[in-house]
């Protein structure tokens, strides 16, 4: 597995990541704390429009400065992770860590931890302290950024929050 800087031409490749989950536990967060929700839920692989939903909320990360990097299994893209390049809460020490994704097939080899390890390498280059993290409430997600390190954001971006409500908010101290 090659982890590499990617041009944003990549994205129209999207598609060939097989996002495909089974989530047992969600999260909600709630006056402080995380309450934790037994479930039975199969993700089902992206559909055209929600590609174009990423790459949608993706490209303009690019444009201002971004960094797009994908995991590459042979010529396949198996992963991706984007770091912006704004200030989060007006605050010009933190950026965001706007998306990872990796292949169900190549989930649990390290190819998450790499892709992450990259975005925080570029970021500290970049001079930021923190990254800002708007994750998936799932017990895969939420898993993989606290054991980087992540912590609940004591304050919430308000136009990532609108974007995603249901998300949970983390920052990680790099």
């Amino acid at each position: 597995m090659r982890i590499k800087r990617l041009a944003k031409t990549h994205l129209n490749r999207l598609n060939e990541i097989d996002r495909t989950e089974r989530i047992r536990i969600l999260f909600t967060y709630k006056e402080g704390e995380l309450e934790e929700e037994r479930v039975a839920y199969k993700v089902p692989p992206w559909s055209d429009e929600k590609v174009h939903s990423l790459i949608d909320l993706v490209r303009p990360e690019l444009d201002k400065g971004g960094v797009l990097f994908g995991a590459l299994d042979g010529e396949k893209l198996a992963g991706v992770a984007v770091l912006g390049n704004r200030p989060i809460c007006g605050d010009d020490g933190m950026l965001q860590f706007v998306l990872l994704h990796v292949s169900e097939g190549c989930r649990r080899m390290g190819v998450a931890t790499k892709l992450a390890g990259k975005v925080i390498k570029t970021a500290k280059e970049r001079g930021a302290k923190r990254l800002y993290i708007s994750a998936t409430p799932s017990d895969s997600a939420l898993g993989f950024y606290f054991s980087l390190g992540a912590k609940l954001a004591p304050k919430v971006d308000k136009e990532l929050y609108e974007l995603e409500p249901e998300d949970i908010h983390l920052v990680l101290d790099l």
